[in-house]
C-alpha cells in the first residue's frame, strides 16, 4: 500500500478539499476499506480453498464471466498502477532535471522503459530473490515518512489550518459533498494493496495470517495517510498546496526546512516507489498466472521458467505497461490520470469481493453453529458493499466509461479460455453484460476523439 499515492496526497488533497472535507473523507474511506479488510480477513478464513485473491471471489459468488471481468480488471489496474510509479519517479527527477518534466516528456518515457525491462529481467530470475530485496526497500522508505510527519507537526502553523478549515467561504454540505467526493478516487489508490495477503493466500502456512496481515496493514498506513493529509493544512495554504508538482510531499517539506527537505522526500520515494514497483509487478503476474490456473484465462499464462516465476504473465503485464506507458506522452496530467484510472479499475473487483460476502454470509454457509458471528459478518459484508458501490458512483462516468476500453477488449482473452476448454461462451445474462461494456468502450472511444472526454 505504501508507494506512489502517499506521496501525493497534500496536493490532492488540497485541490478537492480544505480539512473538514478531508476528514470525512478519510472517515469514509477509513470505515469502508476496514470493513473491505474485514471481508477479506474472513473471507480467507472461511474459504480458504478460494485461495486466488480477488477474482476467486467473483467467480465463486456469480460465474465464470464476471470472475473473469475481476481478474482482468484487477490485472490492468495493476499494470496502470505501475506506470503511475514511473510517472512520478520522473516527475519527481523533473524537480531537479527539467528535462523530466511531470514525469512523461520523451526523456523521461524512455528512461522509465529501460528500468521497467531491467525490473522484469531480474524478477525472471526468481520470485524468492526479488521478494528479499522488497523486504529490505520496506523497511527503508518508512524512516523518511516517519521524519516528514515529525517535522511537519513540529512547524504546525494552527493559523494557517484555521484558514485551511473549510476549504471554501461558502460552508454548507452542498460545497462539502462535492469535495468529499473528490477525494474517493486518491483514497482508493493509497489503499490499493489492502488485498495483497489474499493473493497471496496459496502460500501462507496459516490461512488466519493472512486475515491479520489485511487487518495490521490497514491501520498502519491508515494512521500514516491521516497524519500526512492533515498535517501538511497546516504548513501552507490550501491554494498553494493544490499548485505542488508532485511528489507534493516533497515540497511541503521544502516549505519548512529547506530545500533538502524535498531531496530527503524525494529519495525516500524513489526507495519506496521502486520497491512496491517490484511487489506490484509480482502481484499482477500472480493474477494472470493464477486465473489461468483456475481456467479463467488462457493456457499459455501458466507457463513457469526455471526459477518457478511465471513467466509468460510476467512478459504480457510488462509488455502492457510499456504500452501504457507510451501513451502517457499524449496525456496531459499523465499522473493525476494514471492515478484515477487505477483506482477505478479496481471498483469493480472490490464491489464483486464485497457482493460476494453479503451472498456468503445471508447463506449462512460455515455459520451453522456461530449465529453471533455471522450476524457481525453481514454487518461487515453489507457495509462493505455499500461503501464500493458509492465508490462506483463517486469515481464518475469518465473513468467508468475509459475502464469498458480495457474491459470490452480483453473479454478475446475470456474466448479464448472458453474454446480451449470446449465450454459454452456466455449465458444469456452475460452476453447482457458484454454488451454494456461493448457500448461503453465505443463511447468512451467516442469521447476522446470528439474531446469530449479528456485525458
Amino acid at each position: 500500500m505504501v508507494g506512489a499515492g502517499i506521496f501525493a496526497l497534500p496536493s490532492r488533497f488540497g485541490a478537492a478539499t480544505g480539512v473538514f472535507g478531508a476528514l470525512i473523507a478519510w472517515l469514509i474511506a477509513g470505515i469502508g476499506m476496514l470493513m473491505l479488510a474485514f471481508v477479506f480477513q474472513f473471507l480467507a478464513q472461511r474459504k480458504p480453498d478460494l485461495d486466488a485473491g480477488v477474482f476467486a471471489y467473483a467467480r465463486e459468488g456469480f460465474g465464470d464471466y464476471p470472475g473473469f471481468l475481476s481478474a482482468i480488471g484487477y490485472w490492468a489496474g495493476s499494470c496502470i498502477g505501475n506506470v503511475s510509479y514511473w510517472i512520478l519517479i520522473s516527475s519527481t527527477l523533473g524537480l531537479f532535471f527539467p528535462v523530466f518534466g511531470e514525469g512523461n516528456t520523451a526523456v523521461a518515457i524512455a528512461m522509465s522503459s529501460v528500468f521497467l525491462w531491467g525490473y522484469h529481467f531480474l524478477i525472471l530470475r526468481g520470485v524468492k530473490e526479488a521478494a528479499a530485496i522488497n523486504n529490505i526497500v520496506t523497511i527503508a522508505k518508512i524512516l523518511p515518512i516517519i521524519i516528514f510527519i515529525i517535522l511537519v507537526v513540529i512547524a504546525f502553523n494552527s493559523d494557517v489550518f484555521s484558514v485551511n478549515f473549510w476549504g471554501t467561504t461558502d460552508v454548507s454540505f452542498s460545497t462539502i459533498f462535492p469535495q468529499v467526493r473528490a477525494t474517493m478516487l486518491i483514497t482508493v489508490f493509497v489503499f490499493l494493496g489492502i488485498e495483497g495477503a489474499s493473493v497471496y493466500s496459496r502460500y501462507a502456512q496459516d490461512p488466519k495470517d493472512v486475515g491479520k496481515a489485511t487487518v495490521l496493514g490497514f491501520v498502519g498506513v491508515l494512521c500514516l495517510m491521516v497524519m500526512i493529509t492533515v498535517f501538511s493544512y497546516g504548513v501552507m495554504p490550501r491554494e498553494q498546496l493544490a499548485g505542488l508538482q508532485n511528489p507534493s510531499m516533497a515540497s511541503v517539506l521544502e516549505a519548512v526546512v529547506g530545500r533538502w527537505g524535498a531531496i530527503f522526500v524525494s529519495i525516500g520515494l524513489l526507495i519506496s516507489v521502486l520497491g512496491a514497483y517490484l511487489a506490484w509487478s509480482l502481484l499482477a503476474a500472480e493474477v494472470l498466472f493464477s486465473a489461468a490456473k483456475s481456467g479463467t484465462m488462457p493456457k499459455f499464462l501458466t507457463t513457469e521458467n526455471a526459477n518457478g516465476v511465471p513467466s509468460a504473465a510476467l512478459w504480457m503485464t510488462n509488455i502492457t505497461v510499456q504500452v501504457f506507458l507510451i501513451l502517457t506522452f499524449f496525456t496531459r496530467y499523465a499522473f493525476d490520470l494514471a492515478l484515477d484510472l487505477t483506482s477505478s479499475m479496481n471498483l469493480i473487483p472490490y464491489f464483486l469481493v464485497a457482493a460476494y460476502a453479503l451472498q456468503f454470509t445471508r447463506r449462512g454457509e460455515t455459520y451453522e453453529n456461530e449465529p453471533r458471528e455471522r450476524r457481525r459478518a453481514l454487518i461487515i459484508a453489507v457495509v462493505a458493499t455499500i461503501y464500493t458501490a458509492f465508490l462506483l458512483f463517486a469515481g464518475g462516468l469518465k473513468f467508468v466509461l475509459l475502464s469498458a476500453l480495457i474491459y470490452a477488449p480483453g473479454t478475446v482473452l475470456y474466448l479464448i479460455a472458453r474454446r480451449e476448454q470446449g465450454l459454452r461462451v456466455f449465458t444469456p445474462m452475460n452476453w447482457v453484460l458484454f454488451a454494456i461494456a461493448t457500448v461503453a468502450a465505443v463511447a468512451a472511444a467516442y469521447g476522446i476523439v470528439t474531446g469530449l472526454i479528456e485525458i
